[in-house]
């Protein structure tokens, strides 16, 4: 049972890794992997010179930590509102409804998003007009568009995050409830004191794995939503890599950069597991 996967996993994860030579080439198409001319650390100086290289790396981490922290808050917040429901078919249809934007593509709800914070059209910036505010360029304003990738990343994906804190809910002990029932907790201290802690374990994982994250701030969503006007603060390592290695046919400079970040990615992701061992004393593996 485990042949297909393990087929999968070497065919498309550890043969590409083959690529990484190209980081230290000036990789030729028509010479391939070891045809090509070997240029050193080219490539990174490169880098490390390309006038823009800041701006695309704080980008990047600026949108991935707002997408971390509130992709914690808002699940968090949702599950334990959810919990407090009393009557089943509400609370389940409530957790259908929020889960179902999951299930769609980026390049379906860019278009979406794109009508729907139209200056022009859109359905957003007609309701701000009746409270007389300009239009707003939402896509298209250095200012907002972070922000918008944050809010709308968040309204796709915390319906799923909140059925995976739904489920550490549920391993809590009721008689606890109970208890601090009787000794006079009310709602608000039995979530402090007993709902929180109860799932601290699964926030302590997600948070975890969060962290290897923080150089991802969404390839997909920023792809289908970005346009040049709004480089200075949408373009993120991914999307400079795609023009670089596959607009631009820089493929040793592109690699380089990928490379770099996987690097760092993987820094971050052994940081976190210390830290969460650490603090929390709580191991993933």
């Amino acid at each position: 049972m485990l042949i297909p996967g393990l087929a999968m996993l070497i065919i498309f994860s550890y043969i590409p890794m083959a690529g990484i030579i190209m980081a230290f080439q000036k990789y030729i198409p028509n010479r391939g992997l070891f045809g090509s001319p070997f240029i050193g650390w080219a490539n990174f100086e490169l880098l490390i010179e390309y006038p823009d290289i800041g701006r695309i790396f704080f980008n990047t981490i600026f949108i991935a930590f707002m997408k971390i922290v509130a992709g914690l808050l808002v699940p968090i917040t949702m599950a334990i509102l959810l919990n407090e429901i009393g009557r089943e078919w509400v609370k389940r249809t409530f957790q259908t409804l929020v889960y179902l934007p999951h299930f769609l593509s980026w390049v379906l709800l860019s278009g979406i998003l794109i009508d729907v914070l139209s200056p022009s059209s859109g359905i957003v910036n007609q309701v701000l007009g009746l409270f007389s505010v300009k239009p707003i360029f939402f896509l298209g304003d250095n200012a907002w568009f972070p922000y918008v990738m944050v809010i709308s990343d968040v309204w796709k994906e915390f319906g799923f995050g909140t059925i995976v804190y739904l489920a550490a809910l549920t391993g809590i002990n009721p008689s606890l409830y109970e208890a601090a029932e009787i000794d006079g907790a009310g709602r608000f201290k039995q979530t402090l004191h007993i709902t929180l802690p109860g799932m601290m374990p699964i926030i302590v994982l997600m948070v975890t794995l969060n962290i290897g994250n923080v150089l991802n701030a969404g390839f997909d969503q920023i792809f289908n939503l970005y346009s040049p006007q709004v480089y200075e603060s949408a373009d993120i390592i991914d999307t400079f890599v795609y023009r670089m290695g596959i607009q631009q046919a820089q493929f040793g400079f592109a690699t380089a950069v990928g490379l770099l970040k996987s690097v760092v990615s993987f820094i971050f992701m052994s940081l976190s597991y210390i830290l969460a061992y650490r603090i929390a004393n709580y191991r993933i593996f």
